[in-house]
């Protein structure tokens, strides 16, 4: 018998960088300074019509090109009344104590609105220009002694001590608390397919995510992850136009799948043989075809493939259909375009492994 679950969905997407328009193209990110500055009064906007669509969190993320995500948070979540933020940041680049500390400060300010993608690296280039030099398994290692001083601050037992190898607190205590409603910690989520990253979302956090894939690879992962008692989130990207021949018209100009091996970057295949998710998800053999069509799937309510996300994801927290634009470009959602409000209760409101919602009206 199908193991099914019944989750509550819930979608979230990335909050646009300084300049960003609908044209931009992330491989430039890195030579545009405008990214490098807060555009608070186009991004409080986008917060607002964020939440008015009824997005849960917005992901304020985290490297040398961009600014800090914990200011821009708080500059955020005080101009906002209900959209949450999704943190990332990466350990090792901070002490634990501090960290917490300034996560506690910017609960107080912005009433515990946010949760936390905790990376523990990027590139070893982009490491090493922040002063980090470890390796790909020590940084996963780090990260777990990291992530346990701040679990110990958040539980308020008392002075803190920890004795590890990269970690050594004596008496800490912080006297400004996690300040929120319903929880006494932030949520944290904690991305990629390595064997390490898996422990250590089952260790430390509440959320594991990884790239989608087709779900017959997706099941058995969630599956096991989500029966220890953590969510399952997917990163992806949304390609959303009004029919599936503009869907793809679209994607052949933002080049989002690339069909040849001369059309792929060589910074960016280098990048992807880097991540061990990524390695995983096609190999590099089969890297350049990764336009194949069981790659691109269909969003209209009809009984296809992307139904069965539902019995192995839970959104980005709680449950998953995780809907954001900040992964790789050459993955994309192709989403024609129905009634927003319609379509999300729907989705809401399927049980996991269960039949596809009807089919709504298509929006003109």
């Amino acid at each position: 018998m199908k193991e099914t679950f019944r989750m509550t969905l819930r979608f979230h997407w990335r909050l646009p960088f300084g300049g960003e328009t609908s044209g931009w193209a992330r491989a430039a990110q890195e030579e545009l300074t405008a990214i490098g500055l807060p555009d608070l009064e186009a991004q409080i906007h986008f917060c607002r019509q964020a939440e008015q669509s009824g997005i849960d969190s917005l992901l304020t993320d985290f490297g040398f090109a961009k600014p800090d995500p914990i200011l821009l948070s708080a500059a955020l979540g005080m101009a906002t009344e209900r959209i949450n933020f999704i943190v990332a940041y990466r350990s090792g680049l901070l002490s634990p104590t501090t960290f917490v500390q300034q996560l506690n400060t910017l609960s107080a300010l912005i009433g515990g609105r946010f949760s936390l993608n905790i990376v523990a690296g990027y590139s070893p280039q982009e490491q090493r220009s922040y002063g980090d030099f470890l390796s790909h398994d020590e940084r996963y290692e780090r990260t777990d002694e990291f992530l346990s001083v701040c679990h110990a601050f958040w539980k308020r037992n008392g002075a803190v001590n920890f004795a590890g190898k990269y970690y050594r607190i004596e008496n800490g205590k912080l006297s400004t608390p996690f300040v929120s409603n319903d929880r006494a910690k932030p949520e944290i989520f904690i991305a990629g397919s390595s064997p390490p990253a898996q422990k250590l979302a089952l260790r430390q956090g509440t959320c594991w995510m990884r790239l989608a894939d087709v779900p017959e690879r997706i099941r058995p992962e969630a599956l096991r992850i989500s029966r220890q008692g953590i969510d399952v989130g997917l990163r992806l990207s949304v390609i959303a136009r009004p029919t599936r021949s503009r869907i793809w018209t679209r994607s052949k100009k933002r080049k989002t799948l690339s069909r040849a091996p001369t059309r792929v970057p060589s910074r960016l295949l280098t990048r992807w043989l880097r991540k061990s998710g990524r390695r995983r998800l096609s190999g590099p053999a089969r890297f350049p075809t990764l336009a194949r069509p069981q790659l691109l799937w269909s969003a209209r309510p009809r009984k296809s493939p992307i139904h069965s996300w539902n019995t192995v994801t839970r959104a980005f927290h709680n449950s998953f259909f995780q809907a954001g634009p900040s992964s790789p470009r050459w993955f994309a959602l192709a989403a024609r375009c129905y009634r927003w409000s319609e379509r999300k209760k729907r989705w809401r409101n399927a049980p996991a492994g269960g039949e596809a919602p009807r089919k709504i009206k298509e929006v003109s």
